[in-house]
């Protein structure tokens, strides 16, 4: 759900939009947010310009393993872009509005379409470790409130539109099949974290209709589709949900499994990247 958010102007964000085109020349089109295990996937851009988010005003610290805590600037298949190294998780400590700071800062630069990856457990058992996931819809379980952004004129109560861009996911499906890359497409469901689910849990999700369980994502895809940004999911299914494979879970494997796709995972994105550059602004 998204709720009304302050009526007032963001001193916070207007800061870290200076701060950013103070030391950035390029204005960037496309984000990518990056999952754990998968902060890697800047290494393409060319002629990276990189940030310490921890200098940006009004930008939260990162404290999870695998988040690097950077925004890498740069162009891709001659495409301004920036990738989002450290996303920042509710679990962490992060109220709502501080966890989708990064998003919001995105759209003020200008970026038009959102690219989201994340790490993920598999709820359905043929999503063996290595599945790459479209998200086509997801389950809010954390039931937290998104607040809206402050250019957003909203009403008590009111839904946010489905964030998921389901024509750029089709088109980025069949950009994976000519690559030989397989995808599936599921449900992702959002819970707060930072403890994995347990077995009881995996089976109530299944009841849902959740493909794959993760503890991120949804926040940042509602704000960022209420600032009329384009947002594309992809989950990399780095384990099996308690109960269906492994009994114990342990976050290294999470970022193992973010290594093992990092080379399909790259030539995707830059073939995404690549598509997306194509299209008339």
């Amino acid at each position: 759900m998204i709720t009304d958010g302050p009526s007032h102007p963001e001193p916070a964000l207007d800061r870290a939009v200076a701060h950013v085109r103070a030391r950035v020349s390029n204005r960037p089109r496309l984000g990518l947010i990056l999952g754990s295990g998968l902060s890697d996937l800047a290494d393409v851009v060319e002629h990276p310009v990189v940030l310490e988010t921890a200098d940006i005003p009004g930008y939260q610290g990162s404290t999870v393993q695998g988040h690097k805590g950077r925004l890498v600037f740069g162009r891709l298949e001659g495409v301004d872009v920036v990738f989002v190294q450290g996303r920042l998780h509710v679990y962490e400590g992060h109220s709502v509005a501080d966890a989708t700071f990064p998003v919001r800062l995105l759209a003020a630069l200008g970026v038009e379409g959102l690219i989201i990856t994340n790490a993920a457990g598999g709820i359905r058992t043929d999503f063996v470790p290595g599945t790459l996931m479209w998200i086509t819809d997801h389950i809010p379980f954390a039931f937290r409130d998104i607040p809206a952004p402050t250019s957003v004129s909203s009403r008590p109560g009111r839904e946010a539109p489905t964030p998921w861009d389901l024509e750029w996911t089709s088109r980025a499906a069949d950009i994976a099949d000519r690559l030989g890359i397989p995808t599936r497409s599921g449900t992702y469901l959002w819970t707060l974290g930072p403890s994995y689910e347990t077995k009881a849990e995996i089976r109530m999700f299944a009841g849902f209709g959740a493909d794959a369980v993760g503890m991120s994502t949804v926040p940042e895809a509602i704000v960022a589709r209420d600032l009329s940004v384009e947002v594309l999911g992809i989950s990399t299914i780095t384990n099996h949900a308690a109960g269906l494979g492994h009994e114990t879970l342990d976050h290294s494997e999470v970022l193992e499994v973010g290594r093992q796709v990092r080379a399909d995972l790259q030539r995707l994105i830059t073939a995404l990247v690549g598509e997306f550059g194509t299209r008339s602004r």
